[in-house]
């Protein structure tokens, strides 16, 4: 398989693929169906076209943000799922404003809706054009709803397809907390390269708990200064020696 930017990594992620089929599908229903007469300043227009295009968006951000900064990514992860929550807060409206309900999740309905599964992705040479006809033929699986004449339905499908998108969001977050709790972000990386490299400056040696380097630390007793070999693992590791012994 051929290589790609990690900045693009977004175009492997399901939740992508489902936000951008939400995407378009909010653009085609609010010119559809968002008459004068129902948004006489275009205002609910904008708002929910702006919603759709911020949750796609913000996960393409996201992964931009991979490998310079999880928490940025984190962050931004967790902006287009709400994003996408005032999105389905809207649709949730628009049904409310009819006099109905969402389809309930044991209706024939919504178990067909949700009976639809993506494909794996599963790109060649060319990641732009294969992601986007990867993206055409998922969004095709939904055409059956999201191409009706009727509002009501369309609406009750994007509603089942906003709330797993955001699903998947929140594992995409739980993933990044349990990377960041394992890697750290950025800036710990770049301090652990840091301390790394004075630690080989000095000849220090090597943990035997986690086989981390070992700096030289201060601690003041008695008014007095006291050196001592320490683990640059700390605080997950606390592995000490006394500069005596290893010199």
């Amino acid at each position: 398989m051929a290589t790609i930017d990690t900045t693009a990594g977004f175009r492997r992620l399901d939740s992508w693929v489902m936000a951008s089929i939400v995407q378009f599908a909010t653009y085609r229903f609010c010119r559809k169906f968002l008459t004068r007469q129902l948004d006489p300043t275009g205002r609910q227009y904008d708002q929910m076209t702006q919603a759709a295009r911020s949750g796609k968006v913000n996960i393409v951000e996201g992964s931009a943000r991979t490998t310079t900064s999880k928490e940025t990514e984190m962050k931004l992860t967790d902006v287009a799922k709400a994003s996408l929550a005032e999105l389905a807060s809207d649709y949730e409206d628009w049904l409310l404003q009819q006099g109905l309900v969402p389809w309930h999740k044991t209706s024939e309905e919504a178990k067909a809706v949700f009976a639809i599964w993506l494909d794996k992705a599963v790109y060649q040479d060319d990641w732009v054009h294969d992601s986007c006809a990867h993206l055409l033929r998922q969004q095709k699986k939904f055409d059956r709803w999201l191409q009706s004449d009727d509002a009501n339905v369309v609406a009750n499908c994007l509603l089942i397809l906003l709330r797993r998108t955001m699903l998947m969001l929140s594992e995409q977050i739980r993933q990044q907390v349990r990377e960041f709790e394992n890697e750290g972000g950025f800036r710990e990386q770049l301090t652990q390269i840091r301390v790394d490299a004075r630690a080989k400056k000095v000849n220090a040696p090597v943990c035997s708990n986690c086989g981390k380097p070992m700096t030289i630390r201060k601690t003041n007793k008695n008014n007095e200064t006291h050196e001592f070999w320490g683990c640059t693992g700390y605080p997950a590791c606390t592995k000490t020696l006394k500069i005596s012994t290893t010199s």
